[in-house]
Parts: structure tokens; sequence; C-alpha cells
């Protein structure tokens, strides 16, 4: 054996010692057993417990704390409902907004009105599990007539053009817009509503505006899109809207919704409202990430990795909701997508579509439908009782 130098250092960093406690034994080599004057590292027990594992990628969701991660993991998955239609005697009444605090957060959710609304969007996002959104689908004069409303908005935005200011966000040419949409929503409503239902307007039409986001603030964020749901939902209890249109109300209604709001968001620069920032899943949106990734379960090819292929997003993402998010957020936003987007970046490792469109409707109740900043905005008739 040849000889060493028991005064040799290691040729990585060591942890530096701590004083040996007067009762320790004298440090030996490791190598022959033999006494050495240099100390051994430390036990753990000695300076902290040993650290946690963390992976390469460690979860996003992590990362700062967040203490609605335990209530997502614990959630049940939420179940589809029917949606009960009204019948006459109909008694309309203008919302009004009835949440301000937990307390009523868990009254909401307790009652027939908050199971069922987010039953109602848990088969919507059934209803377009492994379709294309163009595939064929059953489209009644309904939902026609209301991808003919969004068209119209969208075409308003291109005869009011941005004011020019200096600051980033919120562009005062989206008052006037929004405004315009105020001003003829009874005349947009009537385009479609049947005579006994017409007096619904005075219920229905606040839902509709809210859901395209706030003219005061000139901001717009899940709370504006759950209400823009929740005006789907009213026009489902008045049968209006009926089960064999809900893909097409996903396919062609929503996904026309999606392509206005990102307009209005880009040329008019509304303000991200209740963002989470970098920990969100999005900035503007959540139900799209439901619905797209209901369309890719059981996909053959794709898996929820294949966000990160740029030929897969470019070629698909008119196809599927969730490809198309991606898409978009790697347009308006620079840098590496695992620092822009880390949640999004962390459910690219889910190992299958089922799991991540389960994971998002908790999320979607947790994160959502049970934080009072965004649910102090909803609205409450006689279609969506407070209870």
């Amino acid at each position: 054996m040849e000889p060493h130098d028991h005064q040799h250092s290691p040729k990585s960093p060591q942890t530096p010692s701590l004083p040996l406690p007067s009762s320790s034994a004298a440090p030996t080599c490791f190598k022959c057993g033999g006494a050495t004057t240099l100390e051994p590292p430390p036990a753990w027990s000695e300076i902290s417990p040993p650290p946690n594992y963390r992976p390469i990628r460690a979860p996003a969701i992590n990362v700062p704390p967040n203490h609605s991660q335990q209530a997502i993991i614990l959630a049940p998955v939420p179940q589809s409902q029917k949606v009960p239609v009204v019948t006459p005697p109909f008694h309309f009444q203008t919302p009004s907004k009835r949440i301000q605090s937990p307390d009523d957060i868990r009254r909401f959710h307790e009652s027939f009105a908050g199971k069922n609304f987010l039953g109602f969007v848990v088969a919507l996002s059934e209803s377009i599990r492994g379709h294309k959104i163009s595939d064929e689908c059953h489209q009644s004069p309904v939902t026609d007539s209301i991808v003919s409303i969004l068209e119209t908005l969208t075409q308003w935005v291109d005869g009011i053009p941005p004011a020019q200011m200096a600051s980033r966000y919120g562009n005062v040419s989206y008052r006037v817009w929004h405004e315009r949409l105020v001003g003829n929503s009874d005349a947009l409503m009537l385009r479609f509503l049947p005579d006994e239902l017409r007096s619904s307007t005075v219920e229905i039409i606040p839902y509709f505006t809210d859901g395209f986001g706030n003219a005061s603030r000139i901001d717009y964020g899940t709370g504006h899109e759950t209400n823009f749901a929740a005006w789907l939902y009213c026009l489902a209890r008045m049968g209006v809207i009926k089960e064999e249109d809900y893909q097409a109300v996903v396919a062609r209604v929503f996904v026309k919704y999606l392509a206005l709001m990102r307009k209005l968001q880009l040329v008019y620069c509304l303000e991200p409202a209740g963002s989470h920032g970098v920990w969100g899943l999005d900035d503007y949106h959540f139900l799209p990430f439901i619905f797209g990734s209901s369309q890719l379960i059981d996909h053959k090819y794709m898996k929820p990795k294949s966000i990160h292929n740029d030929d897969i997003l470019e070629n698909f993402s008119n196809e599927y909701l969730y490809l198309s998010c991606i898409g978009f957020v790697k347009k308006v936003k620079k840098g590496l997508f695992a620092e822009h987007s880390p949640l999004l970046d962390d459910i690219s490792g889910v190992p299958n579509w089922n799991k991540v469109n389960s994971g998002l409707l908790k999320m979607y109740k947790v994160e959502v439908l049970e934080k009072v900043p965004i649910m102090q905005h909803f609205l409450f008739g006689w279609l969506i009782k407070w209870e």
C-alpha cells in the first residue's frame, strides 16, 4: 500500500468542521484507520437535520409556501352534474354580490348553486374529451347566434384603436369598447332569447358584461372568466343551452370568447386581475387549460411533456386549447419557460392528461372558486341563488 498524507485536503469542498467534544475519540483516517489531525465532518445531528430531497426541478407549487397545495391534494375530483331547467313562473332579478368572507365561500360551496355550477364546468370539460376543435358537433341556432355575437364584439375592437399612452397597462380606449358592450347588451341578448325569456335580461346581462373585464380598473382575470361561465350556466338553467350543445359551447363559443379576450388583452393591455404572478397557472385564464387537457386525454402521441416541442405547438395549437394556451404564453412572455411559467412547466412532468385534467379541476375549485378576492365579485340572483 502506498503511503499517504494524513494532512491531505479533500478534493471537493467539505462542510466546515466543528470542534470535537472533549469526550470524543481521536479522529482516524478513513483509508488506513490511523490517527490523523483532520477532524471528521460533523454528524447531521450536530448541525441540523438532513435536508429534504429536492429533485432537479422541484415542484413550483411548493415555492413560495402555498397552503392551498394540501387542499388541492386532499380535495375530491369534482364530478359533472346535470343542470335543472327552471319552469314558470319566472322570478328574474338583478343579481348582486354576496360573498365577503371565507364563511361565505364555505356557504356557497355547500349550496346547490355552488355544487351545480362546478358540475356544469366539469360537464363542459367532459363534452370535449378526445375531440379536436374542428371536429363536427351539434350546433344549434343558439350557439351559432352566440358565436356571431362574439364576432361582433371582436369587430368593435378593430373600430376602436388604442389611445396613445405612456403607461404600459390599461389603455383607456378599452372603456369605450366596454361602454359599447353595455349599451348594446340588451339587443345582443334578444338575438337568441325566446319571447318567454326576454325578461331574463335583467339577470343575465350583468354576468355577460362582467365576463369581459372591468372597465374601471381596465383589468381581466379568472373571476371575469368565471362570470362568463356563469352566464353560460344561466342559459343552461333556462334551457336555452342544452346538454347536446355542450361540445359546441366549448369548441365554438368558448374558443371564440378566448380569441376575443386575447385580442382585448393585447390591444388594450388589460391588467391581470388577481394574478399570482410567476406562481400562477396563467395571468388571465384557467378554464381553457381544463377543457384543453380533457381534449388530449388518451391521445396516442401527445403527452403533457409535448408542450416543450415547438413543432407540436405550431402545428396543433389550432386544434387543442391546452397547446394554444401554452403557445400564447410563450408568445407574450420572454425568457425561459421554466422561469416565467414554473407551474405549467411542472405540470408537463405529470404522466398523463387524465391526471392533469383532474388536478386542474381540483385546482380551479381551490384557487378560483374558493378565493374571496376573486369570488367577492361573483353574482347571485334567481338562477344562481344565494342560499
